[in-house]
């Protein structure tokens, strides 16, 4: 699979990522509607995190073949996602709380940021 058919799949999974998770985060928890988008949501940026993963860094430093500062963003969504599953379901909502936190602003809000750097294809495909 070439770079654009990874970032069409990575799009199709982290745009819907990025509205389930900002909903979650406002909406009343605990109720059956956050727990079954919350399943969605979780499984949308694990996909992602993967498919990331095969994306080879475009700007900065590459290390590890073709991985760049940008896919440690990718690892802490694999970290975050299952410990916060694990959390809420030994009953610590204070440990998934901040797990879901930390996923949805360094595993979407800082990502997304640096996706619309210039030099980075989201930004050509926007801007240009």
């Amino acid at each position: 699979m070439d770079y654009s058919h990874l970032s069409y799949l990575h799009l199709v999974t982290v745009v819907p990522a990025f509205f389930i998770g900002s909903y979650l985060l406002v909406a009343r928890k605990g109720t059956a509607k956050h727990k079954a988008l919350g399943k969605i949501y979780m499984v949308l940026m694990l996909f992602t995190a993967i498919v990331s993963l095969f994306m080879p860094a475009q700007l900065g430093a590459s290390f590890l073949n073709h991985f760049g500062y940008i896919h440690l963003l990718s690892l802490l969504t694999l970290y975050a996602v299952p410990a916060g599953y694990f959390y809420i379901k030994k009953g610590n909502v204070r440990g998934h709380k901040r797990s879901m936190i930390i996923l949805y602003c360094g595993g979407l809000i800082v990502a997304g940021t640096f996706a619309f750097m210039p030099g980075r294809l989201l930004h050509d495909w926007i801007f240009s």
